[in-house]
């Protein structure tokens, strides 16, 4: 029993002095963003409370207005992951479970396209969108490119392919439509691939500023990231503390994030998929 009282007591401490190092750069990005005054020291992980204020906050939203930027990436990010959800849940779905000719290949297609990096296709992308389909200056340029992602794709398959086909032969002999075997069966039980998509999703458009930037000049449509980025090089240098109103912009680009991941994360538990078979 002591040796085992022990073991755990170590795992508790090796565990917990790992989330304490996994959370320190987040903290002192918040208290960075808080301070007065910077101070590089070591000791301004933990500051005088004199010396913690919001005006960096306000610095910054008086430079790209914190609030629009929320609500650009809101809408780039919002969009890409609808897209990415319906198609990859369709696609991954007529991967797996239905049957036609061609779909090794077509598979085989989704997993070559992940080799290719996205930055080889930023310009003639660009080049498309914006002079052949004169998408520029919209939120539908920016959307366009991330619509469908082949990883969601691969993602979703994998997880279709785990459930048992006595479901999917069941609901048919029930008259089922295959649309129906896929909102009623099969969804439900690939709940954690769907929320894992979600995250994983919403995180690369959350923090993208690359192609929205070649795609629209317009500060008024531009997400956050990008207006954070176009601050840091442009106009950090006019604030009072140009290192707290960096930080203060980290922040509120890094709560969404964080927020949807603590909801999300009680639902990344594996499911029991071949609990609807008898025997």
């Amino acid at each position: 029993m002591r040796r085992i009282l022990g073991s755990k007591i170590t795992l508790y401490i090796v565990l917990g002095l790992g989330a304490l190092a996994f959370l320190f750069p987040f903290y002192y990005m918040v208290v960075g963003s808080l301070q007065t005054n910077v101070d590089p020291t070591p000791a301004g992980a933990f500051p005088n409370p004199e010396n913690l204020t919001i005006e960096n906050y306000v610095a910054i939203n008086e430079r790209i207005n914190l609030l629009q930027g929320l609500v650009n990436s809101g809408i780039f990010a919002g969009g890409v992951v609808l897209g990415t959800i319906v198609f990859g849940v369709l696609a991954g779905y007529a991967l797996a479970v239905l049957h036609w000719r061609g779909r090794g290949a077509t598979f085989a297609l989704a997993l070559l396209v992940q080799v290719v990096p996205f930055q080889l296709l930023m310009i003639p992308l660009y080049v498309m969108i914006a002079r052949d389909y004169g998408m520029s200056d919209t939120y539908v340029g920016m959307i366009l490119p991330f619509f469908i992602n082949s990883t969601a794709v691969v993602l979703f398959r994998q997880y279709f392919l785990q459930l048992p086909k006595d479901l999917f032969s069941a609901a048919r002999i029930d008259g089922a439509g295959e649309f129906r075997i896929l909102w009623s069966v099969a969804l439900p039980l690939v709940r954690p691939a769907l929320l894992t998509a979600v995250l994983l999703t919403f995180i690369g458009p959350w923090n993208e500023f690359l192609w929205p930037f070649l795609i629209t000049k317009e500060a008024s449509m531009q997400p956050l990231a990008v207006s954070l980025a176009n601050f840091i090089t442009n106009i950090a240098a006019s604030t009072a503390n140009p290192f707290g109103a960096m930080m203060a912009g980290a922040v509120v680009l890094a709560i969404p994030a964080v927020t949807l991941f603590i909801i999300f994360q009680r639902y990344f538990t594996s499911n029991e998929l071949g609990s609807g078979v008898k025997g």
